[in-house]
């Protein structure tokens, strides 16, 4: 089957390309790829980059870029893509080359994001590498990570059949539940390689095209060092440290300089069989954790109190 099989990379456009810097590098363990005035790439393996930031006031997802096995399967999709009346245009070679890909086609899905199906991301020229790290983000056939999509009052269906008939994604499962930032969630997970899910999406009240990102260290000491970071440096968390019931994350949430988040974790649950995997219904969120973080001070304080101290 033609299908995507990793989220190669994304776009975002952002207000403040050196705030960027430090958060991603000097917090989260990332390796600038490429600097200039208005634009800076990220990487967080032996890849050219994978995140790729333009300087503009949106401060939002831009581009996601997925990879597709070979020349062949990606006609076979940009070919279904029409079919069913969306745009599949072949990218030109100016756009392939800033992309550091063979090959590029622009879509957009039902929301209006622009998507890019791409084969061929282009290693860096050295290997990938943080002072930082004990170890590595976990990448490789699982792409650079998933991310979570908002989806601006379209139905599911539609949504669903761009994704999974179109594109070729799996169903991991959808979670049902409150979210423990106030609003009620009905989420729908997706994979297209054993990471649990690369995309999420669900019609939640963020202002946003995107939810969060996330990034997944291989070492549990790599996540705990990047937690100590991130509190020190007075960065804004949206959540702390908890698991999700499907996925099975060990992660928090931390605000990036352009207003969504950043998910960082370890330990995810992976699919390696899709035969035997069964798609289930959550009707919570969060397992355990994932606190709003004045809730988790209050606690704190009010367990202080007690104590008399």
């Amino acid at each position: 089957m033609s299908a995507v099989n990793e989220l190669a990379y994304v776009v975002y456009e952002v207000s403040d390309l050196d705030a960027w810097e430090h958060f991603s590098v000097d917090l989260l363990s990332m390796q600038v790829g490429e600097r200039t005035d208005n634009s800076m790439t990220l990487r967080n393996d032996d890849k050219a980059h994978r995140w790729i930031l333009t300087d503009g006031p949106a401060d939002d997802l831009a581009v996601s870029g997925y990879g597709v096995a070979s020349s062949a399967d990606l006609d076979v999709i940009a070919a279904k893509l029409k079919a069913a009346g969306y745009q599949a245009d072949e990218g030109d070679a100016a756009l392939a080359a800033s992309r550091k890909v063979d090959r590029v086609i622009v879509t957009a899905d039902p929301m209006g994001n622009r998507i890019e199906l791409v084969t061929g991301l282009a290693n860096a020229a050295a290997p990938f590498h943080s002072d930082l790290m004990l170890d590595k983000f976990v990448t490789g056939i699982q792409g650079c990570g998933h991310h979570f999509i908002t989806a601006k009052g379209v139905a599911r269906d539609i949504y669903m059949n761009y994704y999974e008939s179109l594109l070729g994604f799996r169903i991991s499962d959808r979670i049902d539940g409150p979210s423990p930032l106030g609003f009620s969630a009905d989420a729908m997970f997706l994979h297209c390689n054993p990471r649990h899910h690369t995309i999420a999406l669900a019609d939640i009240p963020v202002p946003k095209n995107t939810h969060h990102f996330m990034l997944q260290v291989a070492d549990r000491r790599d996540f705990g060092d990047t937690w100590d970071r991130v509190l020190r440096a007075g960065q804004r968390l949206e959540m702390t440290i908890g698991s999700h019931p499907n996925d099975q994350m060990f992660s928090f949430y931390v605000k990036s300089p352009s207003g969504f988040s950043i998910e960082y974790g370890w330990g995810g649950l992976t699919i390696d069989d899709d035969a035997t995997w069964q798609v289930k219904l959550y009707d919570k969120l969060d397992s355990w954790g994932h606190l709003d973080p004045d809730q988790e001070i209050g606690y704190l304080q009010e367990a202080n109190a007690k104590a008399g101290l």
